[in-house]
């Protein structure tokens, strides 16, 4: 049975676990415990799934709770993907925050995954990774 919930805290190995079983872990400094620490510590909403007390989908997200909502991580265990998890943690998180926008920027293996689920695509992000590319 899977018990989904938002959590004051995970700890930053079940963080990586997770991580590194949904792929995520390709994109996220996985070998950096303090740094995944750190985003656990500033990241205001978990919504989680777990199946007998083991975290399998995590949801971190920095929400203001009324104009916006930025879903930085939705780490999905592989061997729980095409179950409609995702989408349920995606719909908790909204309904944690139902008057902001939700936005998140979508990992290369999963673009094709949020239009089917009914999100928009849209065309206007920017991203500055590195404070020396600033002209």
């Amino acid at each position: 049975m899977i018990n989904y919930q938002i959590e004051e805290r995970i700890t930053a190995e079940e963080f990586k676990a997770v991580l590194i079983n949904s792929t995520l872990g390709e994109r996220r400094p996985i070998d950096k415990p303090e740094t995944l620490s750190k985003m656990l510590e500033h990241g205001n909403l978990l919504v989680t799934a777990r199946e007998n007390g083991m975290l399998i989908v995590v949801a971190r997200s920095l929400t203001d709770f009324v104009f916006c909502t930025y879903l930085s991580d939705l780490a999905v265990d592989e061997k729980y993907q095409k179950m409609g998890i995702g989408r349920e943690l995606i719909k908790r998180t909204k309904l944690a925050a139902p008057d902001a926008k939700l936005i998140l920027l979508s990992a290369p293996k999963a673009v094709a995954y949020y239009p089917k689920i009914g999100m928009k695509k849209w065309e206007h992000c920017y991203v500055l990774d590195d404070i020396n590319e600033l002209k």
